[in-house]
């Protein structure tokens, strides 16, 4: 063979048919060299991901070729999945395991606690890869769509659009209700209640019908009358949402369901009880993405505004709202959490229920029938190594004890009571076998409050109350302690009141604010602890020569201000 022979290269000695066999080797062997040099990449990815789940405290895994059964996948929707980048690869009994590529996004931890809550699991979370974490979303596909059956009514927001804007007035809820079918009218009630700032809706069986009524601005108001021959349809549809046994008619009952809105939800509470012709049944509406009122909107003046903000930056020692069922109290602790929430802080409530969901805040919910009661809950979260405590009420001597000693020890401890005024909060504490020596340190102020509704911005009118009521109402300012940060001129005093318009549903009034005392513990007080001879009657006088606004008084100098009527704060104070 010649030289040229010799140079000639391998390729042009074969056949045409070997060099194709050649080709298709070599380019096998690129896509395999390409397939093992993004081999080696990932592994490198999945390094830094065990190294940086090392850094967080997570458990790391790697979910390429993990068996993940469709049905466990399915627990996150698919888009929630992908949103945030977040997947469920096992579910054993009370174990839930989820993976996420972002362990610090909030809403990784919210939708974790949500899944530990409606499938009754521990959930632990492990840290992914985004490799790992797109392998395991590609297993979506294979997962089966499930036709969605609603038992009952499905409420969503898309309804309350549908209904929001006709809704504006109690006649044209009530027109609208009877000019929709049975599933629609439970959707249409809780819209209409929302539309109209309503707290609770009673539907309840009478004789010849069923009453429909609001609770707004706690007062009842006639909403709408349906047939009677449609109740036995209407209560196995909020049976069916609520979680109730629809057969069981003879026994109260209560449960609960929650409309997912885009800005937030809202808490159901159902409760039904037998009656004569039927059960009755109210719904309680709780909006849950709310943060409540805010300190200085909750109608606080004067002396009490400073009193109060003062001691609530107090590092230990008890603040107790009081008053009767649905006067604010819990509103008013909540406005205090509002400030005292910062990163330096701990925060626990352990409330019934939880009310409003608060960013940066453990929110604890009582369950009497698992025995998780407010002693038992109290004696758990003091073990949490808190700042700040807010236990939703103080109802027995067991909670009593724990949450003075809570106070004693260093810790800020937020309450309420159930007393007539903030007078009354004190011998009730001792009635709770609270020793006297232990309440005088403990116990740093006492705010006494009710609720009164607003007058109507958009129809409030100036009048002049009757000679008896006037003279009535000066005798009561007349009394206002002089070192009270308050002053009015007697002589000259100006009341509103509201016609009623549209935009109160000719009502008068729209919205509510409080009225209050503040009773702040001193030596006076504390001698008379000390003495065993405290009268509630004592306190006050006590409390009214340091400075102390009563209710009534402060509630007559908003009346005075046009804030609210005469008659509201009568009829919420006598």
């Amino acid at each position: 063979m010649d030289d040229d022979q010799n140079n000639q290269s391998l390729s042009d000695l074969l056949s045409p048919q070997a060099r194709n066999h050649l080709k298709i080797a070599s380019d096998d062997s690129q896509e395999k060299f390409e397939e093992k040099m993004h081999e080696i990449d990932i592994k490198e990815k999945e390094k830094l991901a065990q190294d940086r789940a090392l850094e967080l405290g997570l458990e790391y895994i790697n979910l390429k070729g993990f068996p993940i059964a469709g049905e466990v996948l399915g627990i996150i929707p698919e888009e929630v999945a992908r949103k945030l980048k977040t997947v469920c690869f096992l579910l054993a009994g009370k174990e839930m395991r989820l993976a996420t590529t972002d362990p610090s996004n909030p809403e990784v931890i919210t939708l974790m606690e949500q899944l530990e809550k409606e499938n009754k699991t521990h959930g632990e979370l492990y840290f992914i890869s985004d490799y790992s974490c797109a392998q395991a979303l590609k297993l979506y596909a294979g997962v089966p769509k499930p036709h969605k059956y609603i038992a009952g009514v499905e409420i969503t927001e898309e309804d309350f659009k549908k209904y929001h804007d006709k809704l504006t007035s109690f006649r044209e809820i009530n027109t609208s209700i009877q000019n929709v079918n049975i599933s629609e009218v439970i959707t249409l009630l809780i819209a209409g209640a929302i539309r109209n700032d309503s707290s609770d809706i009673h539907i309840e069986a009478e004789e010849h019908d069923i009453k429909v009524r609001y609770r707004i601005d706690g007062v009842l108001h006639d909403i709408a009358v349906l047939d009677q021959k449609s109740w036995t349809k209407i209560i196995s549809r909020i049976k069916l949402l609520a979680g109730l046994k629809i057969n069981i008619t003879t026994v109260p009952q209560d449960g609960r369901f929650t409309i997912h809105l885009t800005n937030g939800y809202i808490d159901v509470r159902v409760s039904s009880i037998p009656t004569s012709f039927g059960e009755s049944v109210v719904m309680r509406l709780l909006n849950s993405s709310s943060m409540g009122v805010k300190f200085e909107e909750l109608g606080l003046r004067g002396s009490a505004f400073r009193i109060l903000k003062e001691q609530i930056q107090r590092p230990n020692g008890m603040v107790l709202a009081t008053g009767p069922t649905g006067s604010g109290k819990t509103t008013t602790l909540y406005a205090f959490l509002n400030i005292l929430n910062k990163p330096e802080q701990k925060i626990i409530t352990l409330e019934n229920p939880v009310e409003y969901k608060l960013q940066g805040i453990n929110q604890s919910e009582v369950d009497a029938d698992k025995g998780y009661t407010f002693a038992r809950g109290l004696k758990s979260i003091l073990r949490q190594d808190p700042d700040i405590v807010m236990v939703g009420e103080v109802r027995d001597p067991e909670t009593a004890e724990i949450a003075i000693q809570a106070a004693l020890t260093g810790h800020l401890m937020l309450s309420t009571m159930h007393t007539n005024n903030a007078a009354g909060t004190i011998p009730r504490l001792l009635s709770l076998q609270v020793l006297p020596y232990l309440l005088a340190p403990a116990l740093n102020v006492v705010i006494g409050q009710r609720l009164v509704r607003k007058v109507c911005e958009h129809c409030k009118e100036t009048y002049t109350p009757e000679p008896d009521i006037l003279a009535r109402v000066k005798s009561i300012l007349s009394t206002i302690p002089k070192n009270a940060d308050e002053k009015v001129d007697i002589e000259h005093l100006t009341f509103s009141r509201g016609k009623g318009c549209d935009y109160c549903n000719n009502i008068g009034y729209r919205g509510r604010i409080g009225i209050y005392e503040v009773l702040t513990m001193n030596s006076k007080i504390e001698k008379l602890l000390l003495s065993n001879q405290v009268s509630e009657r004592t306190i006050e006088e006590i409390a009214i020569q340091n400075g102390m606004v009563t209710m009534v008084q402060d509630g007559l100098l908003k009346a005075v201000d046009g804030i609210t009527t005469i008659e509201e704060v009568f009829k919420v104070t006598e």
